[in-house]
C-alpha cells in the first residue's frame, strides 16, 4: 500500500474517532486491525491527526500488550504461562519452541512463518498446558505431541 493510500485510510479512520485525542487507544486498535500492526509512521501519521505528540501515541502503542509495532508472522502461537500451566510444563514448552525456531518470545522467525508470544493466563486452567495457534486451542498429554500438532501447518524451522 503506498503513503497516498494509508493516508486516506488512516483519514477515515481517524474521523471516525472525531479527531478526539482521548480516543486514541480505539484509535489503535483500529489502526492495528485495519493494517496488522502499528508501523512507525503509521504512529507518526496518527499522532498528526488526533494532534498528539508522536512520543505519547508511541508511548502508549508500545506500553500496551496489545498492540504489535512489528508485523505478526504468517502463524501466530501463544503459549500460556500462567500457574496451572506453568507447573504442567508450560514455560519448558515456550522454551522448546524458542529453541526449536531459533527465536525469543516476542518475536518473529526470520522468515516470517511464526510469530511467538507468552500470556500469563488463558483463563482455561483444566486444560492446562495449553497453546493457541491461529485462535486455535492446542492442549496435548506431553509437551513433545504439543510440538508435533504446532509444526504441522508450519514449514520446517531453518537449519543452524
Amino acid at each position: 500500500m503506498n503513503s497516498r493510500q494509508m493516508d486516506n485510510r488512516l483519514e477515515l479512520l481517524s474521523s471516525q474517532h472525531r479527531y478526539r485525542s482521548d480516543a486514541l487507544i480505539e484509535a489503535l486498535h483500529a489502526a492495528q486491525e485495519k493494517y496488522g500492526h502499528l508501523s512507525v509512521e503509521l504512529l507518526g501519521q496518527l499522532a498528526e491527526q488526533l494532534q498528539l505528540p508522536p512520543s505519547l501515541v508511541y508511548g502508549v502503542a508500545s506500553f500496551y500488550h496489545a498492540f504489535r509495532l512489528l508485523p505478526r508472522g504468517e502463524h501466530h502461537c501463544t503459549v500460556c504461562t500462567g500457574t496451572s500451566c506453568h507447573l504442567l510444563g508450560g514455560t519448558a514448552l515456550l522454551q522448546k519452541l524458542e529453541n526449536n525456531f531459533g527465536i525469543h518470545c516476542g518475536e518473529t522467525s526470520a522468515d516470517g512463518s511464526l510469530s511467538l508470544d507468552s500470556v500469563r493466563c488463558l483463563g482455561v486452567c483444566g486444560m492446562a498446558p495449553l497453546v493457541v495457534l491461529d485462535g486455535r486451542i492446542i492442549t496435548a498429554d506431553s509437551a513433545s505431541e504439543m510440538i508435533q500438532e504446532i509444526l504441522l501447518p508450519l514449514p520446517p524451522p531453518p537449519t543452524p
